[in-house]
């Protein structure tokens, strides 16, 4: 957008007219350029929106100003094409950039352009760091990822250069190997891929979810068993052994009552005490764990 000439009478095309304060002439077919066509002058709506206390006038001059620099916000969204994006999208984003640019821009500190335009820029990057992950990894990953890519490309921008190793790497970013490669390893995590994806491409064509194992029932059955053993050991030794009989050697509660010399209904009674005690036993250590206090013993 062409700005305001610097005299305060208009001039015809062509004609040449006289700097008051330096005396050289200047050609008035050429008029200055803001550093883009779609950087409008509007210093004045921000010096009117600063004095303005809230209120629907505000408000209006503050639309006025969106309005006004709106195209600037999505030429900056324009650079982000392509990247997995709607264009849409992406000039939303650069559009809420810009208004908490001039909500946050004052008028004292220099030209608007060049507060907003990192100001929507960074809006736009913060849009594909935090939201654009198909896979959602810790901002510490993704940060590794960054370094390692931009690594990556300075490295091999000369024509023929090899694929840096990861030592190579780590030396030019100054990260640890094992960082380097987390990042290289987060590289491809921006993306998933559906486990219903073909991974043959024959009769006998299989998909990716094929490939995974299933879960297997019998680890609960280890945790459980493991997790009763302490319990187990510290019932009485007749408890123990009804416990055996009755789930070991699959005796009735009639069998162990006559080998005992006890009622089936005290029996019964054992069994349901013992396993009660073994299980409360169980649950307050693991809550204990997950707590973090000290273990203790129910009885």
């Amino acid at each position: 957008m062409l700005i305001d000439m610097a005299t305060s009478h208009p001039a015809t095309p062509g004609e040449q007219t006289t700097d008051e304060t330096s005396g050289q002439r200047a050609d008035r077919t050429a008029p200055a350029r803001r550093p883009h066509d779609d950087a409008p002058d509007t210093a004045a709506l921000f010096r009117r929106l600063a004095e303005l206390e809230d209120g629907p006038e505000r408000d209006g001059v503050r639309d006025e100003l969106v309005t006004a620099w709106l195209p600037m916000a999505h030429r900056i969204a324009g650079r982000f094409r392509d990247r997995g994006e709607s264009i849409e999208d992406l000039r939303q984003v650069a559009a809420l950039g810009l208004v908490k640019a001039i909500d946050r821009f004052d008028p004292d500190r220099g030209a608007f352009e060049s507060y907003a335009v990192p100001t929507i820029t960074g809006e736009v990057k913060r849009h594909f760091r935090d939201r654009m992950w198909a896979l959602r990894v810790p901002r510490r990953v993704q940060e590794l990822r960054n370094k390692v890519r931009v690594a990556r490309r300075e490295l091999t921008q000369n024509p023929g250069s090899p694929e840096p190793s990861v030592a190579a790497v780590a030396a030019h970013t100054g990260l640890t190997e094992e960082e380097v490669n987390t990042g290289m390893e987060a590289l491809d995590s921006f993306s998933t891929l559906s486990l219903d994806a073909e991974m043959s491409a024959g009769d006998d064509g299989y998909s990716l979810a094929d490939t995974l194992g299933a879960a297997d029932s019998s680890y609960d059955v280890v945790v459980d068993r493991e997790s009763a053993k302490e319990g187990l050991r510290r019932l009485p030794e007749r408890e123990r052994a009804i416990l055996y009989m009755r789930f070991f050697e699959d005796m009735t509660q009639s069998r162990i009552a006559d080998r005992l010399g006890i009622s089936q209904m005290h029996v019964s009674r054992l069994i349901s005490r013992s396993c009660a005690r073994v299980r409360d036993e169980v649950l307050a250590e693991r809550s204990n764990r997950r707590g973090g206090g000290s273990r203790t013993t129910a009885f």
